[in-house]
């Protein structure tokens, strides 16, 4: 087994963006192992071409006996808890589960000689940014424990990254939407919150209408502007990251993941009405709390860092996979 190919612990492997980063590491041969408590997550989603074991990334003796077994050489670490409104709410589960965990799993690896460890951070941890797009060097001010429960880790991660033979990326996400182009994996959950999912549950019929939340933002239509990446194109930028941690042992890297591109949630509603070939109907409700009016990547460091880039880019194909992948899982349920 040469270097390049060193086995992969994947935490969260059987959830929405883990499950594509397991495929983007299958696909490029990597050996892979995936670690879920299946809370969120579905066994389902995990190719029978990796391991898979159900347990908590908390359980030290279990990821420690993982390591050992497998020759573990890197983390991707995507396990976590990711609704904003939900942080608010119950901001000390988020510290329990994104930041406690976290911490566990890093002296885990570090215990057991892994040499590298990609993170799954999020665009949260900026806050309302003073300027939009956002570079990495922008000042991080989360407005919720979410966002505050992942700049923890990058922390973590940075104070263990000098003090221990360990290096890191971590990956500031902005909005991830879509499906495995090849109909191998989606976004699964009951119930979730992102537009996009939502958006296509209602063209589908699964929901009666979509909530459009904030009608009053600093915007040219009063709602909320995000960045919307293709998951396909994230769980690249994941591989591409792993590459350069493992060719350049000494580097340590957060970057943006994001198109440098906006739009408003009127502007997403409208692209599923055209893709699907429906109207939904948008029911208009105040704004939900610890959301920010706008958030779009600055995304030149990524490009310079690594070869990574998008190829699934257009709003409009992000929504057609997404469809797509939602007609699937609604044809498995029937």
């Amino acid at each position: 087994m040469t270097s390049s190919r060193l086995p992969v612990l994947v935490t969260g492997g059987a959830g929405y963006i883990g499950s594509h980063a397991v495929l983007a590491l299958l696909d490029a041969g990597w050996p892979v192992v995936v670690i879920d408590d299946l809370s969120t997550g579905f066994d389902w989603a995990v190719p029978r071409e990796a391991v898979f074991v159900r347990g908590d990334i908390a359980d030290g003796g279990l990821v420690a006996q993982l390591i050992a077994e497998h020759r573990i050489g890197a983390v991707m670490h995507f396990a976590g808890s990711i609704i904003v409104p939900e942080s608010v709410a119950q901001p000390l589960e988020y510290y329990e589960n994104n930041t406690a965990r976290s911490r566990a799993l890093i002296a885990s690896a570090v215990e057991g000689g892994v040499r590298h460890f990609i993170f799954s951070s999020t665009a949260a941890t900026y806050g309302i940014p003073d300027r939009v797009p956002i570079p990495e060097t922008a000042r991080t001010e989360p407005i919720n424990p979410y966002g505050w429960s992942k700049l923890m880790t990058e922390r973590m991660l940075k104070d263990s990254a000098a003090a221990y033979d360990l290096n890191f990326c971590a990956l500031r996400y902005f909005n991830v939407a879509g499906a495995d182009p090849r109909g191998r994996a989606g976004q699964s959950t009951r119930g979730a919150t992102h537009l996009i999912k939502v958006a296509v549950e209602a063209a589908i019929g699964a929901r009666g209408h979509v909530d459009v939340y904030g009608t009053d933002y600093d915007t040219p239509d009063g709602t909320g502007i995000r960045d919307y990446i293709h998951v396909s194109d994230l769980a690249a930028a994941h591989l591409s990251a792993l590459e350069r941690l493992v060719a350049a042992p000494d580097d340590n890297m957060i970057l943006n993941c994001g198109y440098g591109t906006g739009f408003s949630v009127l502007e997403v509603l409208d692209s599923v009405d055209r893709v699907a070939e429906v109207s939904l109907e948008r029911l208009f409700s105040p704004r939900r709390p610890g959301d920010p009016p706008a958030l779009v990547a600055d995304n030149r460091a990524i490009l310079a860092a690594l070869p990574w880039r998008p190829e699934r880019d257009r709003l409009d194909l992000i929504v057609a996979d997404a469809l797509a992948w939602e007609r699937r899982l609604a044809s498995r349920r029937s």
